[in-house]
């Protein structure tokens, strides 16, 4: 089954569609849209949020005039911050039903298939090390490597502490009831350099990781789409391709269920999803632009 994607120079630019078939799916719908609101509130977020930060910095007022005003950015800024507050109440809702319906629980939690960051994670980031300098072979990855479980720890803590300061910050009022003043103080500091941290990490790791490494340049958008080719889960993820066996005969699936062979990405989804992922990378390195900017204040 050949990839139908955008090509460049006879490659397909997205990553999760090069490779042999059939297509894969990798994500659920559900998976998606709570990554989709993540990434659109984390830009709404920062663009509002980097003109207080760095208010002396001469793009700061320019920043905040296309937004409208200070008043217009701080509407953006609550509302996208209420739509990580739902994501990561979703979320939250989804993983404590997941636990309910497991039948082991351990394997879901500590099991090769877990998002959870592990011991063995550690053996396979040494090993990873020793590959790169030639001392070893390459690691065999399961459904998620050290890199992506590493990623998704740093970013639910990051968002835990950035939805509770932000709360703290937008209804003072309200906690301001039974919590000292100083608590504020705290929660702003604490805020604005969270969102620094978590930031850098999303721009400088987690972009770089997922889409601008040399196997995966200039983008990986099987989190738009939901679907990877085989080949692509043969490079990236070996050890489920191989517990997958023979796919010739297997039907493909127009339901979203994680390993079962999937219908080829729509034309308008793959245009769609390679246009989103380009421009999110530059807002992406717009964004590392900016901050460096930070050094003449």
């Amino acid at each position: 089954m050949k990839a139908r994607n955008v090509y460049f120079n006879g490659v397909a630019l997205d990553a999760a569609e090069r490779g042999r078939g059939p297509y894969l799916w990798r994500f659920t719908v559900a998976q998606r849209l709570l990554h989709a609101g993540l990434m659109v509130a984390f830009f709404a977020l920062a663009f509002t949020g980097l003109p207080l930060r760095f208010s002396c910095v001469v793009w700061a007022p320019k920043l905040m005039a296309l937004w409208g005003g200070p008043r217009v950015a701080g509407l953006v800024h609550r509302w996208a911050g209420g739509v990580v507050l739902a994501c990561f109440a979703a979320y939250l809702g989804m993983a404590v039903a997941a636990l309910a319906r497991a039948r082991d629980r351990r394997a879901l939690l500590w099991g090769p298939d877990s998002i959870v960051l592990q011991p063995r994670d550690f053996r396979e980031f040494w090993a990873t090390l020793r590959w790169a300098v030639g001392r070893g072979p390459k690691p065999r990855y399961g459904r998620y490597s050290y890199r992506e479980r590493f990623n998704y720890l740093m970013v639910f803590l990051g968002l835990g502490v950035i939805a509770l300061t932000g709360l703290l910050l937008w209804f003072p009022e309200f906690f301001g009831r039974f919590l000292p003043g100083v608590v504020f103080n705290l929660a702003t500091i604490v805020h604005s350099y969270q969102v620094m941290l978590l930031a850098a990490l999303i721009v400088a790791y987690h972009f770089f990781d997922v889409h601008l490494r040399a196997t995966k340049f200039p983008l990986d958008g099987v989190m738009f789409t939901g679907r990877a080719t085989l080949g692509y889960m043969e490079e990236e993820h070996p050890l489920v391709a191989e517990r997958l066996g023979d796919l010739a005969a297997a039907a493909p699936s127009s339901r979203a269920v994680q390993d079962r062979v999937a219908p080829p990405p729509p034309r308008w989804l793959e245009v769609t999803s390679t246009t989103l992922g380009l421009l999110f990378l530059a807002l992406g390195l717009l964004l590392v632009v900016l901050g460096l900017w930070d050094a003449l204040c």
